[in-house]
């Protein structure tokens, strides 16, 4: 540990600012260069590969360099940014300073390390954040239609919005000035578009999920209700391993659990952190509400999806959907309300979807790294 050189890189879209320290003799290299993985490399090149650790923050530059200096040797980590140790009263901010505090806290052993995906992971969950940005410009185009439709005195009679009728019902409507009528026009074939565009990506996103590596996982978090093919990929590509966490653990990578204010012997519990991942908890929490519904058997689709996994998740699956809703039962038992109740079942249910993921993804990680028989006969 005293022995090695630790590296930390400030990496900006332009540039790349290093700071090299060796623990051994003091000595601090200092460098600038272009952001581009060779010459980064290069620079590396100068110290021992055997001695040397290199770390930098997560941010829009991506993994490209972390994965770029795996595949030459390097030891490269990325940091999580909220996880780093910053002193309160430090107000100097610079690129060398920044990179100077990398690899000191790289030295002590303090980063708290961000997953690196592969290209083909990456580019899976590149497929289910298109779908989630298709969602929110489709939903923003329909509010702007109803909140024009609400300026000018018109209501649809009816519950259900965006069905058959509705559409009719909005291409019947006229207006005095046709400049109101050519800006429903645009945005009713805004819709349509967004619409379109987004039906493309849900049956992209069904056909990747049939033959990626996480199929297995997609089949198994979809025993539930409330989590769909889309949901299900989502959940599947942002987690990624589910191996790193426990039960409990997922809730708080997910910011599903509540804030703490606690000193002495006072004790104050707020709001949930919502750290880590925005997209999955918000699939989680969408999810959520479907459980208020009374469970007594599956339905048709779930009953069709529990044919594809093993006895094993089916039991845990079933399990799981009777304990939420009676854990809703015992919510509105209480007049608890519903938003909180809501997020209290979607840190469960992140935990029920755990319990089926993790030891698929186990199983698969002991084939692949097969115990020697030596280990097995001392371990026997």
């Amino acid at each position: 540990m005293f022995d090695r050189t630790y590296v930390g890189l400030d990496v900006h879209a332009q540039n790349v600012v290093a700071c090299a320290l060796d623990t051994a003799t003091g000595e601090i290299v200092r460098d600038k260069m272009a952001c581009d993985p060779v010459a980064v490399t290069a620079w590396l090149e100068r110290f021992d590969p055997e001695h040397l650790q290199v770390v930098y923050e997560a941010g829009p530059t991506g993994f490209g360099l972390a994965r770029h200096l795996r595949l030459h040797g390097i030891d490269c980590v990325v940091a999580a940014p909220s996880k780093l140790l910053r002193a309160p009263g430090d107000r100097v901010k610079t690129d060398k300073r920044d990179a100077m505090g990398l690899a000191r806290i790289l030295s002590l052993g303090q980063i708290t390390q961000v997953r690196v995906p592969t290209l083909g992971q990456e580019g899976l969950r590149d497929l289910s954040r298109a779908r989630m940005a298709a969602a929110k410009d489709l939903a923003h185009c329909r509010q702007r239609i109803n909140s024009l439709l609400l300026r000018h005195g018109l209501h649809y009679p009816e519950k259900s919005r965006w069905t058959s009728p509705h559409l009719a019902w909005l291409g019947r409507q006229r207006f005095d000035s046709t400049a109101t009528a050519s800006t429903l026009e645009s945005y009713l074939e805004q819709q349509v578009l967004l619409m379109q565009h987004l039906k493309r990506l849900e049956a992209e996103i069904t056909e990747q999920a049939k033959n990626s590596e996480y199929a297995q996982v997609i089949n198994a978090l979809m025993c539930f209700r409330g989590i769909d093919i889309t949901t299900a990929y989502g959940l599947a590509v942002e987690i990624g391993d589910w191996t790193r966490f426990t039960g409990s653990s997922i809730g708080a990578y997910l910011g599903l659990v509540p804030s703490e204010h606690s000193s002495g012997a006072s004790r104050a519990q707020g709001p949930i952190t919502k750290a880590g991942n925005t997209y999955a908890r918000r699939l989680l929490v969408e999810a959520a509400w479907q459980h208020d519904r009374p469970f007594r058997r599956p339905g048709t689709r779930l009953l069709r999806q529990l044919q594809l996994v093993d006895s094993a998740t089916r039991i845990r699956a079933l399990e799981g959907n009777r304990r939420l809703h009676r854990a809703w039962e015992r919510f509105n038992a209480r007049d608890k309300l519903r938003t909180k109740a809501n997020t209290a079942i979607a840190r469960e249910l992140a935990g029920w979807c755990w319990s089926v993921a993790a030891p698929l993804q186990q199983a698969v990680q002991d084939k692949a790294w097969p115990v020697p028989e030596g280990a097995a006969m001392n371990a026997a």
